[in-house]
Formats: C-alpha cells, sequence, structure tokens
C-alpha cells in the first residue's frame, strides 16, 4: 500500500486532505445533485476507483463532465477527473451499493421520490446537507431503513463554470444511523468515504452534531447574506457579530429546550471558535444570493422560529433574518 499523500490549504491550515493511494472496493455509487459539493464526492470517488454515477437538473454542468471530465482544482490538487458516468435519470443508473443525496436541502424531498423505485431494503441512502430535517424529509417517501444522515464539517466549495469546481477544505465527514447506533452498516459507509482519501468518522448520536452544526450555519447563514461579507468581515464588526451570536443563541436554546444534549456549554466560545477557521468562507446562501438562486432559508434560519414555537423559546432575530431574505429572494424571479 502506498503512503498517503497530503494536501494543506494555505488559507486553512489547520485542515488537512489526506487522498490515499489504495484500491477501492467493486462498488456503484449514484450521488444525486451535483452542486459545487456533490462534484467534489464524485470526482474524489470516482479518482479512487470507484464506479460513480451522477444525475441533476444542470444539464450544463453534466454535459460537461460527459464530455471533458470533471476540473477540479484547489485544496485536493488541480487535475481533470475522467470516468464520472453522467446519467439522466436515476431510472437509468438503477440499482447502486450506496445512493448519497447532496442537492440543497429544499430538493431532498424530490431527489428522494426519484430514487425510492430504484432502491432495494439493503440499499442505504445517505443525505448530506445544511440545516436540519433532510432525513425526517426522506422517511416520508422512502422507508426509514434506509436512510443515513451525514454531516460535512470544514467544507469548501464553489462551481467556477460547467465542469469546473473549485474545492477550498474538507476537515470531516460525520455518519450515522438516522435513530442512533454504531452498525456495520455505518462502518462499511464510513470506510467507502475513506478509502477514497476523506476524513470519514461513524458517530452514535448523530443528531447532537447535526444540532452542532446547525447553530454555526444559522450564526453565519443568513447575517452575512444580508450584510454580503464573508465570516471574518463579520466578526471584525462588533455590531454585525453580536447579531450573528445571537442568531445562534437562540438556536441553541430552542436545542436545548427541545432535549438536544450539545457537547458544550458555552455556546458562544463554541461559535467563535468554529467561525474562525472560516474567517475567508462566504456561506453557501450568500452565493446562492450571487446566482439568484433561492437558499435553504426555511431550513436554517427559518427553522429556529418554527422549533421555538414548539418548545416555548422565542427567535425574534432569526424570524426578522429569514422575513429579509425570503423578500430578497422574491425578486429573483423578476430579474432578467
Amino acid at each position: 500500500m502506498n503512503e498517503p499523500f497530503t494536501f494543506v490549504n494555505p488559507e486553512l491550515p489547520s485542515l488537512k486532505f489526506f487522498l490515499f493511494q489504495k484500491h477501492a472496493e467493486n462498488m456503484k455509487i449514484m450521488i444525486v445533485g451535483t452542486g459545487a459539493m456533490g462534484s467534489v464526492y464524485a470526482g474524489v470517488m470516482a479518482e479512487a476507483g470507484y464506479e460513480v454515477l451522477v444525475v441533476d437538473i444542470r444539464r450544463d454542468h453534466l454535459d460537461a463532465i460527459r464530455e471533458k471530465g470533471l476540473r477540479l482544482e484547489g485544496f485536493s490538487g488541480n487535475r481533470t477527473i475522467q470516468g464520472i458516468r453522467v446519467v439522466d435519470t436515476t431510472e437509468e443508473a438503477g440499482t447502486c451499493d450506496l445512493v448519497i443525496i447532496s442537492t440543497k436541502a429544499l430538493d431532498v424531498m424530490e431527489a428522494g421520490r426519484s430514487i425510492a423505485p430504484t432502491i432495494t431494503p439493503e440499499t442505504p441512502v445517505l443525505t448530506i446537507q445544511n440545516g436540519l430535517g433532510s432525513g425526517t424529509q426522506l422517511t416520508q417517501v422512502m422507508p426509514k431503513g434506509n436512510v443515513v444522515i451525514g454531516v460535512a464539517g470544514g467544507f469548501g466549495a464553489s462551481i467556477k463554470g460547467p465542469g469546473h469546481v473549485h474545492h477550498n477544505g474538507m476537515a470531516l465527514v460525520r455518519i450515522g444511523e438516522i435513530e442512533g447506533g454504531l452498525t456495520e452498516r455505518v462502518q462499511r459507509i464510513t470506510r467507502i468515504w475513506n478509502v477514497a482519501g476523506f476524513n470519514a468518522r461513524e458517530y452514535e448520536n448523530i443528531d447532537q452534531l447535526i444540532w452542532e452544526k446547525f447553530i454555526c450555519n444559522v450564526t453565519l447563514a443568513a447575517p452575512c447574506t444580508i450584510y454580503d461579507r464573508k465570516v471574518g468581515q463579520m466578526m471584525e464588526d462588533s455590531e454585525a457579530w453580536k447579531l450573528c451570536i445571537t442568531c445562534g443563541i437562540e438556536a441553541y436554546t430552542a436545542g436545548r429546550a427541545k432535549g438536544v444534549s450539545f457537547s458544550f456549554e458555552d455556546p458562544v466560545d463554541y461559535i467563535t471558535r468554529y467561525s474562525e477557521k472560516l474567517l475567508k468562507a462566504r456561506p453557501s446562501m450568500l452565493l446562492d444570493h450571487y446566482a439568484k438562486r433561492r437558499s435553504e432559508i426555511d431550513f436554517i434560519n427559518g427553522k429556529v422560529p418554527v422549533i421555538a414555537g414548539e418548545v416555548g423559546t422565542r427567535a425574534p432575530f432569526n424570524e426578522v433574518m429569514s422575513t429579509l431574505i425570503r423578500s430578497r429572494e422574491a425578486g429573483f424571479e423578476d430579474d432578467p
């Protein structure tokens, strides 16, 4: 076995991306949703030797991948990756050993419906999104036993053009069963990611990790988008950062009232340490607005007032942030 190569992003010195030159077991993996993150997943897994099939509504992006391969640059090195199989429908892909849903949270239900006829009771469907509720959505269109939850931390990627993706970084992919517990299935899925070169780990309580990422997403997503700023610029402005922290604390308070067991007691310290690793980053919600696309607001900041109403807490800052984002997005359809 060859020794692993280590690629270090100079802008994110604390993050390392390990590419192991190992032979991937013969597995057929379908990735539904090839935005920036899904494209990185597809490229790195295909490069490792897995049979990777991708399906998406972005025809120009998929056509470019089909004709020229995926141009992937940045954190894990610069190269063009061949061998990714583009399919027009999930039915064309057929039954796979693993399905990964990497769409936006608002598209998870549609993605789930499209793959439901192709899966067997043994097919794991791993869903990786920002916000809360993606796994629960999937259980409405397929058996809960198929659903596995993933949380990507310290990940950054952006589409530079059709067939061209820039990879900013990846700290850890966390994987767990929707109902908790460590299973052989989760361990097997984790190995698939690690063999491909990702840093992945299985967790017994994935719900806790989802919530811990959720409060950080809530802290940064809508405020950075409203201000049109990077994370570091928000932290440099004491008043803007106070707004960010308040949004995060509202989410933390709702989570505690809901019975979530966090791994920390000081949410401000946790959020601050998380954000300090992302000073030059722009949240995906802001990138969506640059592209005049609807964001995941209903699953991030917009989710906080909903949960707060259920558990008897309040979330006025997130309610205002969500209203502002929705109002802006309502105008996207009117733009030429």
